[in-house]
């Protein structure tokens, strides 16, 4: 029997993505460590602190308020985002220019910038120089996101709707795209619903791509900063403070360096935890056969 040969000298391929991880993730994350469980009083000068942060943030009511509004955000996001973008999908042309059409429409949101998408959506529903604040006061609507908590969250999920749903339409429409003819041949011959066939055919072949789809909007959603800061700097009051904005505030408002170290390693454990919990399920579910 003849001996595989092993090279290592593919690891000096690796070597320089290992470093640049490195220096982009794993050495700023030790940093916000070091500074969790330390604390200054300026000049550069620190002393431990142990786990007193932690403890503080546990029993901050703004936090808590934060986290409250940064579930609220994301769970309505994603029960918007997944079947809207699920419908999108399986409405578009498979083939030919229509298709083609319907895939660089939809790719043309995720094209522009952060913050300029927040800066169209403040523009764009002002009361006094944007069309929509326009139309709806010309309605009779009494309107403003600058004002009203209830106008503020409509801006930001819309805004964000608007945004994103693409994503999660283009992923499912990757996923119609991989089931082969013969599954609705075989429908079509036992003579099934339209509903039979988006149930046992379209959303099993669809649950790998679905389950990208939700993770990455989910993750996305929970850490959103730029977009509704734009828009409404977190306001009005703190009715659309995210952990994001209250994290920024935080640390370079208040420059509390300690509070906010531990603020965000509770913030990407959270992320890290509901995102394992969402990847578990979808899973079985898939292993389930739906």
């Amino acid at each position: 029997m003849q001996q595989k040969t092993v090279n290592q000298k593919a690891w000096f391929l690796v070597l320089p993505v290992l470093i640049l991880v490195a220096f982009s993730a794993v050495i700023p994350l030790m940093t916000v460590v070091n500074y969790s469980v330390q604390d200054t009083f300026g000049n550069n000068q620190f002393f431990w602190a142990g786990l007193v942060w932690f403890e503080e943030l546990l029993q901050d009511d703004r936090m808590w308020g934060a986290l409250q509004r940064q579930l609220m955000f994301s769970a309505i996001i994603l029960a918007i985002e997944i079947p809207l973008g699920i419908y999108v999908a399986l409405n578009m042309p498979k083939s030919g220019f229509w298709s083609s059409f319907c895939l660089v429409l939809m790719s043309l949101p995720l094209l522009i910038p952060w913050n300029v998408v927040g800066t169209i959506w403040q523009i764009f529903g002002r009361v006094d120089i944007g069309l929509l604040g326009y139309v709806l006061d010309a309605l009779g609507v009494d309107y403003n996101y600058t004002q009203d908590t209830f106008d503020a969250w409509v801006t930001i999920i819309v805004m964000d709707v608007w945004h994103w749903t693409s994503l999660v339409a283009l992923l499912a429409f990757a996923g119609l795209k991989s089931i082969p003819d013969a599954y609705y041949q075989a429908a079509k011959i036992d003579q099934a619903s339209r509903w039979k066939v988006f149930r046992f055919i379209e959303l099993p072949k669809m649950m790998g791509v679905l389950m990208i789809a939700i993770l990455l909007r989910f993750m996305d959603s929970f850490m959103i900063y730029t977009e509704p800061f734009v828009v409404t700097g977190g306001g009005p009051g703190n009715a659309t403070t995210l952990l994001s904005i209250d994290l920024v505030k935080m640390a370079l408002g208040q420059f509390d360096l300690g509070p906010a170290a531990a603020f965000s390693l509770m913030y990407f454990l959270v992320i890290l935890l509901i995102s394992w919990v969402f990847y578990t399920v979808m899973t079985n579910l898939d292993k389930k056969g739906m």
